[in-house]
């Protein structure tokens, strides 16, 4: 396990690198798929299920009948809600009793991150099985760290990728709206962070540097996220999978993260991770509040009007925030933006992936001024 606070270079020399998770699978009723990927994958015994609410409820009836006829006995442990150290911890020491094989994480985004970080500390294979398409997380070979209370402390990296992503469509159909759009949002800022990661030759998230795929991938996921949001969102409420929620959930979840990774992070992520310092951001998603970032983002670069337009317009029709107040952030507040602005340029954060020099004093005028913009789109 490598723990880190920093996205920083891994590699001396310029070399890229892809990473990837093993195999993914994606449609409806995947669930009952997976007794047969994990026997495909060789496991045999208990396995460590890390199973947020509506994996307990929907999901482990499926495993407990599907998984011991292959062979598999699954434990299942109810995810605590946030990725810390002390959560990891509670669920290695389970480790003790059992003999696991391997580690599945199921649920959201810090439920992922969770499973991932358990299965580092005892060195076994993880699989993640998401009942959301709220973020990118799935996909990576990262954990974000967060305090018990809510905000962001570090991050730890691996070594290798999930073996298995196995995504069921019928119940991310079911999942609250405001999950999925909360995707959106992550995934909304793929490309323009890959981007500003290739201008600036910085290096990926992976330790390398991005691919012509990464930012190939980074575009497709922006593309489709544009033609298919807002018809994924009434799949949504419909409570059903249509074909443009798949396309949007393998948006959500497979280009975003490998775009993320492979591509590298801006200033997007890094104003996400000064807000989250922030306690009335705590009830906010992790989408809601990058898609913030992004708004910074694009302000703080100069980019045209058109493209800052195009983003707060998508935002106004899928439903995701425009302004600060809509994350917990009072914008007339100049110390609580200065603290958000302080932390998302601490050296290692992925601010400096952007082509220029990013200062304190330069995110705290580009949060003011995109949150003026933003009000005309509430």
């Amino acid at each position: 396990m490598a723990y880190r606070t920093d996205f920083g270079s891994i590699h001396q020399r310029p070399l890229g690198v892809f990473g990837a998770p093993a195999r993914y699978v994606q449609g409806p009723g995947a669930t009952w798929e997976l007794g047969r990927e994990l026997q495909r994958l060789g496991f045999q015994g208990p396995v460590l299920f890390i199973a947020g609410g509506t994996a307990q409820r929907t999901l482990a009836p499926i495993w407990q009948e599907q998984l011991p006829p292959v062979g598999l006995q699954p434990v299942i442990d109810a995810f605590g809600g946030e990725c810390s150290e002390s959560e990891i911890k509670r669920l290695v020491a389970m480790s003790d009793h059992h003999g696991f094989c391997a580690v599945v994480g199921a649920g959201g985004g810090k439920a992922s991150d969770t499973a991932r970080a358990v299965a580092d500390e005892l060195g076994l294979p993880v699989v993640i099985t998401p009942t959301l398409a709220s973020t990118d997380s799935p996909c990576s070979a990262l954990s974000v760290i967060y305090s018990d209370e809510g905000s962001v402390t570090g991050f730890r990296f691996y070594n290798r990728h999930p073996e298995l992503l196995l995504v069921d469509t019928e119940v991310i159909a079911k999942a609250p709206k405001r999950q999925l759009v909360a995707g959106l949002g992550d995934g909304l800022a793929t490309w323009f962070e890959a981007r500003a990661t290739h201008e600036s030759h910085r290096n990926n998230v992976v330790g390398g540097k991005p691919l012509t795929s990464a930012l190939m991938l980074a575009k497709l996921c922006h593309d489709i996220l544009l033609a298919d949001g807002p018809a994924a969102c009434a799949a949504i409420d419909a409570g059903v999978p249509t074909p443009a929620l798949e396309r949007i959930v393998e948006a959500n979840i497979l280009l975003s993260g490998l775009g993320f990774e492979i591509g590298g992070l801006a200033l997007a992520h890094a104003v996400h991770n000064g807000i989250s310092t922030i306690p009335g951001s705590h009830h906010n998603l992790h989408g809601e509040k990058v898609v913030i970032g992004l708004h910074t983002q694009l302000v703080l670069e100069g980019q045209p009007q058109s493209e800052i337009d195009e983003v707060f317009r998508y935002c106004q029709q899928v439903g995701l925030p425009t302004t600060l107040a809509q994350v917990g952030i009072d914008a007339s507040n100049d110390a609580e933006l200065m603290a958000i602005a302080e932390r998302s340029v601490i050296p290692g954060e992925t601010s400096h992936n952007e082509p220029f020099e990013v200062t304190a004093i330069a995110v705290m005028r580009a949060l003011k001024a995109a949150d003026q913009l933003g009000g005309a789109y509430l």
